[in-house]
């Protein structure tokens, strides 16, 4: 009896040990994506919109900042808002679907909106 039941453990054991590793698998497959977004997101906000929106306000319109509440009352509360002003301007401010490249108003829009919701605290 001890001997079936050192199998079954040793066997319960194993699944285990297997099930962890895809799960572990599975998580860095979708975290490493989520930080390269963040930091492309940063560096091309860094080089192409920190010129006007330093930590998140606007040098031209203090209205028209990148804080929460500004946002909302613009009607900018997603990242699909936040990228189609970043790609194809609005107001005084132009379009940068060229210079952010393909996808690149994206990556820019899933970081203003992290840095929204962190009232543009870094740490």
């Amino acid at each position: 009896m001890k001997k079936k039941f050192k199998g079954y453990a040793n066997r319960m054991n194993s699944i285990i040990l297997l099930f962890s590793m895809i799960i572990g698998i599975f998580i860095s497959l979708i975290l490493s994506p989520m930080a390269l977004a963040t930091e492309s997101g940063e560096s091309l906000f860094s080089m192409h919109c920190s010129g006007c929106h330093i930590n998140g306000g606007n040098i031209v319109r203090r209205s028209k900042n990148l804080k929460l509440k500004a946002l909302k009352r613009n009607g900018l509360d997603n990242q699909a808002a936040i990228a189609k002003v970043a790609r194809e301007g609005i107001g005084s401010m132009s379009g940068y679907q060229k210079v952010l490249g393909d996808g690149g108003d994206q990556l820019v829009a899933i970081w203003v909106w992290e840095q929204a919701q962190k009232a543009w605290v870094h740490g």
